[in-house]
């Protein structure tokens, strides 16, 4: 099935329990902080389920019809068709939305291909199919949390402490299920989705057994509280004045589990530390899930490139030179990563039988390419912008406000080089501004880490 807009702001009105700080945000679609995200989720769905994008953005198997990002490849063709279903999200939202709903399941339905890595009696191959079965027929949007919280990486200062250490993991078995406790970080776009996924990218020590759990639990699951970093569109007064914040935080949330129930089905490994990381580098999981990265950050790059020239156009710096050639340079990183999305799909390898995969080196080529070149590319549209960003109102007011017509009229005829209207080189230098935070991009594109770690798997 492929859901509405309208059907998915639905089922996030399920009795999740999300803090911002002290406030209790009772529903997240209505929330002046957050339903500018959820409109922008709703905007995913419906294009998904656009009769006019119904080659483009689903597929038929089973009986049924299903979004893109759930077909498990068999030839060259339809990486491509995945490949254009990852872009087709981007380039709706400008490459902000890293863990859009096609994000997870990427991860998913690569682990499907190759369930068998899911290795008996710790891993739960026939679980882990199911699962994709089910997010699959019911177009569920699963985030993910995957990392522990950074200052319980070192357990031993917790033990000297006597004190526990907070990772989330197993506390005790019953006939029916698990109960886990602690926390997990970074559930990026949770606050949007249905299901989170509960795993570990990064190794874990071999006797770390119990911090192995990997499943999958529902956000309103009893227990569990979705703790908020503060939304970026909180102090937000108008989308003019924040046109990214506005409709694109996805929001980050920690995960804070109360004693949580996961019953044995949703269970996909269990008292395997190494096995709990193996999963998504012996199967095509982080291939899949990391080339909808790459994807991602290449239209991020388009609308980076795009501002650098806009930028120059307004402030006829592109009569320069020196700029030109800044521009033709920044033109080839974009292409780069272009290069690498598409080289991915041309490079494919025939693995596993009979399913097809991206390039893997490539994959991870692309990841480390992201996090050497984007503080550069961001560096460079400041650079550009000068002091440009200071020059402009404070805020939209000063547009809508007629008795300020004659101060209007001066911004425009001393600011303004080229004969563009004032207020869209105003709405441009907001959308620079907004670019000022590369720290989260960064973590989106791929920690170095992971993807060195990663690489080093198929060289």
């Amino acid at each position: 099935m492929l859901r509405s807009g309208k059907e998915h702001l639905e089922t996030l009105r399920d009795g999740r329990r999300v803090f911002v700080g002290s406030e209790q945000i009772d529903d997240v679609t209505r929330h002046p902080a957050f339903r500018g995200a959820a409109e922008t989720v709703a905007a995913i769905y419906d294009m998904k389920a656009d009769p006019a994008l119904r080659d483009v953005m689903s597929y038929e198997e089973d009986g049924g019809r299903h979004s893109i990002y759930f077909l498990r490849a068999k030839t060259r063709e339809d990486l491509q068709r995945r490949m254009e279903g990852h872009r087709r999200i981007a380039e709706l939202t400008y490459g902000m939305f890293g863990r859009s709903p096609d994000h997870v399941a990427s991860f998913v339905t690569g682990m499907a291909m190759k369930p068998d890595a899911l290795v008996p009696p710790c891993g739960r191959p026939d679980n882990l199919v199911a699962y994709y079965r089910h997010i699959r027929d019911n177009d569920i949007y699963t985030v993910y949390a995957v990392v522990p919280p950074q200052a319980a990486r070192n357990p031993e200062f917790y033990q000297r402490q006597n004190i526990p250490v907070p990772t989330l993991r197993v506390v005790r078995e019953e006939d029916d299920g698990v109960v886990i406790a602690g926390m997990k970080m970074l559930a990026t776009g949770a606050l949007y989705a249905n299901d989170i996924w509960i795993g570990n990218v990064l190794p874990l020590a071999p006797d770390q057994k119990k911090e192995a759990i990997t499943c999958a639990i529902p956000c309103n699951a009893p227990g569990l509280t979705l703790w908020a970093r503060k939304p970026m569109a909180l102090d937000a007064k108008s989308e003019f004045d924040s046109p990214l914040a506005w409709r694109y935080d996805e929001s980050d949330s920690m995960l804070l589990c109360d004693d949580v129930k996961v019953p044995w089905e949703r269970v996909f490994v269990h008292d395997d530390a190494l096995l709990s990381r193996d999963i998504y580098i012996k199967s095509p999981s982080h291939c899949f899930g990391n080339h909808q990265s790459n994807v991602r950050y290449w239209s991020k790059m388009r609308l980076l490139l795009g501002l650098c020239s806009k930028v120059a156009n307004a402030t006829g710096a592109d009569q320069v030179p020196a700029v030109r050639e800044t521009l033709g340079k920044m033109a080839a990183l974009e292409s780069t990563i272009a290069g690498l999305v598409h080289g991915q799909i041309n490079a494919f390898e025939s693995w596993p039988a009979p399913y097809v995969c991206f390039n893997r080196r490539i994959m991870y080529a692309g990841l480390e390419w992201c996090t050497q070149n984007y503080t550069m590319f961001i560096d460079e549209l400041r650079t550009l912008c000068g002091g440009g960003v200071f020059q402009m109102p404070a805020d939209i007011s000063v547009m809508e406000n007629d008795e300020l017509a004659a101060l209007r009229e001066i911004l425009r005829r001393r600011l303004v080089h080229h004969p563009q209207p004032l207020v869209p080189r105003d709405r441009l230098e907001r959308i620079q501004q907004a670019g000022r935070r590369p720290d989260g991009d960064l973590r989106r594109a791929g920690e170095q880490e992971e993807a060195r770690q990663g690489g080093g798997g198929v060289m």
